[in-house]
């Protein structure tokens, strides 16, 4: 099957490989023609050092290899999807699968992913979204991984599904896509808290109280907005935020460790040295859960530390200061 992967990044490069071990023949395309080039001679992402690309790979900075693909994986960081998408709709096909990886909201429209690439492709294709607890650095050395498949329409996500799956690389279905792309931009603001509570010094205790309070948040949230509430039990929902908020392999973590060590939000961002999308996606959640009029103290208190200065030592004063609550009494039991 032709597939064209659209961005190089670390998670676009490390899917071109799976669909390459799968046998389709698979182009990853650069917005960058000059780091395409780079990348087809040396083989190699510098962003998963030590992997090597297949020899099957093709690698390009021209759009024009999207003529004819079966299958478009957008893996474009969030705040590049909609530029990405309004490139590529074009070259597109009613029985083309459009699969977007990117995890985010966008900012002001508050939109998610597949969303976008519905407005900008004028709904001319199927959009599926692919979303779990995986690491492009361990999926690049072929560790198990899952992830969730999800679309409304059953046969387009197990099109996805039959496509990236393998014995490495494990896929189920949904057909809860709104709960899947809220889980997978949800638990970037999470993991940004709790990189907060290590750089202060907090250990395991904390961070198990802050991930499962705010699973009960984006519970709230996503079933407000339409998702289901078994999806954020599932691997796009507590899985991936068990894995983002827990490894050195998260920016979001990182970011966050580096914050509750005093520096600056944008000297944390700078040191991280590449998209920290949990930044992008707090303005949105707070603005979500304003206009929801659902409760979200974590991820608003998130909010006020990115964006109005707040001070990490003043957040865990307000969390744990807030007034008595009944666990099961609550909307949702998580």
């Amino acid at each position: 099957m032709k597939t064209v992967v659209l961005g190089s990044g670390g998670w676009g490069t490390a899917l071109s490989q799976v669909l390459c071990d799968n046998g389709h023949n698979v182009t990853l395309w650069s917005h960058n023609p000059d780091k395409a080039a780079a990348m087809a001679e040396s083989r190699e992402n510098p962003l998963l050092p030590g992997v090597r690309l297949p020899d099957a790979l093709h690698i390009t900075g021209d759009l024009a290899c999207l003529e004819g693909a079966e299958m478009v994986v957008c893996a474009s960081p969030s705040f590049a999807v909609r530029q990405t998408g309004r490139k590529a709709a074009p070259y597109l096909r009613p029985e083309t699968v459009l699969v977007s990886v990117s995890k985010g909201i966008e900012r002001d429209t508050n939109l998610r992913m597949s969303q976008i690439l519905q407005e900008e492709t004028k709904n001319i294709c199927k959009v599926v979204a692919l979303s779990g607890p995986s690491h492009a650095e361990e999926v690049g050395v072929r560790m198990p991984t899952g992830c969730v498949s999800a679309c409304m329409d059953r046969a387009a996500a197990r099109f996805v599904q039959d496509a990236f799956m393998n014995d490495y690389f494990r896929v189920y279905t949904s057909y809860d896509i709104v709960g899947v792309e809220l889980s997978g931009a949800l638990k970037n603001v999470v993991a940004l808290s709790c990189g907060i509570c290590s750089g202060l010094g907090y250990q395991d205790n904390t961070k198990a109280l802050l991930m499962t309070r705010a699973m009960a948040e984006m519970t709230r949230l996503g079933e407000q907005l339409g998702g289901t509430r078994r999806t954020f039990g599932g691997l796009a929902g507590m899985g991936d935020l068990i894995v983002t908020c827990t490894s050195m392999h998260s920016r979001n973590n990182r970011a966050g460790i580096l914050i509750g060590q005093g520096k600056t939000v944008q000297e944390a961002m700078d040191q991280v040295g590449a998209v920290v999308e949990g930044y992008y996606a707090a303005e949105s959640v707070h603005q979500l859960s304003q206009n929801e009029g659902v409760e979200m103290p974590i991820c608003e208190c998130v909010y006020k530390i990115l964006y109005h200065g707040m001070k990490a030592w003043d957040a865990v004063g307000e969390l744990m200061g807030r007034a008595k609550k009944d666990e099961l009494l609550e909307r949702t039991w998580m």
